[in-house]
């Protein structure tokens, strides 16, 4: 079912620069925030698993074009001024929902069916839509990667299969957009450097992120011993370093993304670490999940600031989409590896392992952090 999602996410992700361009964004996000609420609302009233994940399918496709075209509208409108305090806005909800997501999940699972995790989309989606339609104003118009993640998230000869088979359809489609004038999504803008960094942080970050979510659940469950309620509540700690890193937004506007992305993840690191020991406290594990949370956002608001400055308003939704593709696959990379690291390891080592792998993807980034530069100017964005 998850995989049903992720691989409608990835391969819609792709589009939404596309179709940014060639249509009204305000129709793309309107269109978007219809198919993800009708798409909630049929997995909610699945008869069995073959329907539940057609509708997941659904779902997904509305859901891959959400926050890139969300993006897109915003940094349109903001003509590229206060990039730091705008990624605050846009990103906080995205690094928070799915952080606090155990802790909402737990409780419906719990208290109510598991047919409550879709419907909850209902109202939120509505007043979404209600606000775009009065909100946004209209615009002048102008399948490897599936199978990729497909790949990484399955094992054995699916996996052995399907990731060359992804990375050699990627490839050719590289080869043609480059030689045409109006790719789908334009690897030309790879050629800035500040993108380029900014998209292998975002890659990074994907790892660090989603590997994560995938992670810490399964510690508290298995290791701890919490049921799901608990295990869901003993995250939230992490949700509020995410709602704290609101503050960096500003903070990146003065001193530029590079050591915000730094400290970030030296942060990030820093949280993962008690995890990597046996039996730590409960406390030092809450303060742990803050500051990871915390690290985390931080770096991720930074990094889409590093892709946003110094470009045009041409080349902004292509823009939000390539930062997009590049994190999700970071997502599901990271998920693959740690659940290889899990499934392959020993006893009471599996974990540590696995949290090591973890603080190495921090370690990695913040290198990588260090080449940004220190200061990218700003290209306005015309209105």
């Amino acid at each position: 079912m998850s995989t049903a999602y992720l691989l409608a996410l990835a391969t819609v992700v792709p589009v939404s620069g596309w179709a940014v361009e060639r249509f009204d964004s305000r129709r793309v996000w309107l269109g978007a925030l219809t198919l993800f609420l009708t798409g909630s609302v049929l997995c909610g009233l699945a008869w069995n698993i073959g329907s539940l994940i057609a509708f997941r399918v659904l779902q997904g496709i509305g859901g891959g074009l959400l926050l890139p075209v969300l993006q897109t509208l915003v940094m349109r409108a903001a003509g590229g001024r206060s990039l730091g305090r705008l990624m605050a806005a846009i990103t906080l909800p995205v690094m928070v929902v799915p952080i606090l997501g155990p802790v909402l999940g737990g409780l419906i699972v719990g208290r109510l069916s598991w047919r409550w995790i879709f419907y909850v989309n209902l109202p939120v989606c509505l007043l979404a839509l209600a606000l775009a339609w009065r909100g946004i104003p209209k615009d002048t118009p102008r399948l490897g990667l599936a199978t990729l993640v497909y790949g990484l998230s399955e094992t054995g000869v699916a996996r052995a299969s399907a990731i060359p088979v992804g990375a050699v359809l990627i490839a050719l489609f590289a080869r043609h957009a480059l030689r045409i004038r109006d790719p789908l999504v334009d690897l030309r803008l790879f050629q800035d450097r500040a993108f380029a960094l900014s998209s292998l942080l975002a890659f990074l970050n994907g790892l660090t992120l989603f590997g994560g979510m995938f992670l810490l659940p399964v510690y508290y469950q298995q290791v701890r011993g919490e049921g799901v309620i608990a295990a869901g509540l003993l995250l939230a700690p992490q949700g509020l370093g995410s709602l704290l890193a609101r503050v960096t937004g500003p903070l990146t506007d003065r001193l530029g993304p590079r050591p915000v992305v730094v400290a970030g993840m030296l942060l990030c690191a820093l949280g993962t670490l008690p995890f990597l020991f046996p039996h730590p406290g409960a406390a030092l594990l809450a303060v742990a999940l803050v500051v990871r949370g915390l690290g985390v956002s931080a770096a991720n608001m930074a990094v889409m600031v590093g892709a946003y400055q110094g470009l045009d308003r041409a080349r902004s939704p292509h823009a939000g989409t390539s930062i997009r593709i590049v994190q999700q696959v970071g997502g599901g990379v990271g998920t693959a590896v740690l659940a290889t690291v899990l499934a392959h390891g020993h006893g009471g080592t599996a974990f540590p392992h696995a949290f090591a792998w973890a603080t190495a993807f921090t370690v990695v980034a913040c290198g990588v952090g260090l080449c940004l530069p220190v200061r990218v100017a700003s290209a306005e964005l015309p209105s």
